[in-house]
């Protein structure tokens, strides 16, 4: 019995490409995993955020991200990229969800950006497979989106509330 190192779904043995998802069984290179493809209009909710939009340069991110024990603390600089790392070949995200369930949730591995200006931070959809939705709204790819305190951002299905802290503040 061969396992498909992209879905895991067990073939017969001799098979030569995944009967589930069409991967080369044969192939030794380590092929990047593919994003989950998710329904996301079932749980998603939009709501208003009145949080303040104003990022000093001493302040940082604090992403709580559902079902997660510790806060994300982040220090944007110029740009953050989110998303899932897999160990194939593709390109590392800053920040790698993969430890928060990114696949299962359908995160890209490149799949979001923060993007830090003179006093404000935006949100960007890098063109990622199930989208990102910002308090509930789908942003358009390579659009940005100011980001405020206290917003909710989903990459997929994972979720994360995003705030803004004074650096020396504890999460």
């Amino acid at each position: 019995m061969k396992i498909c190192p992209s879905c895991s779904h067990k073939n017969r043995e001799g098979s030569l490409f995944c009967e589930e998802c069409g991967q080369n069984l044969l192939s030794n290179i380590n092929a990047a995993v593919k994003t989950k493809q998710i329904d996301l209009d079932s749980d998603a909710v939009s709501f208003s955020s009145w949080g303040s939009a104003k990022f000093d340069l001493d302040t940082v991110v604090v992403l709580h991200i559902r079902d997660s024990q510790e806060p994300l603390r982040i220090s944007p600089n110029n740009r953050v990229i989110l998303g899932r790392y897999d160990g194939g070949n593709a390109p590392k995200p800053d920040l790698d969800l993969t430890p928060h369930g990114a696949l299962e949730k359908g995160v890209s591995r490149i799949h979001a950006a923060i993007y830090r200006t003179d006093d404000t931070l935006t949100l960007i959809d890098m063109g990622s497979s199930n989208g990102t939705l910002l308090n509930g709204h789908r942003l358009v790819r390579d659009q940005p989106r100011v980001l405020r305190d206290g917003d909710e951002i989903r990459l997929g299905k994972l979720v994360a509330h995003i705030y803004f802290k004074q650096n020396s503040d504890n999460p």
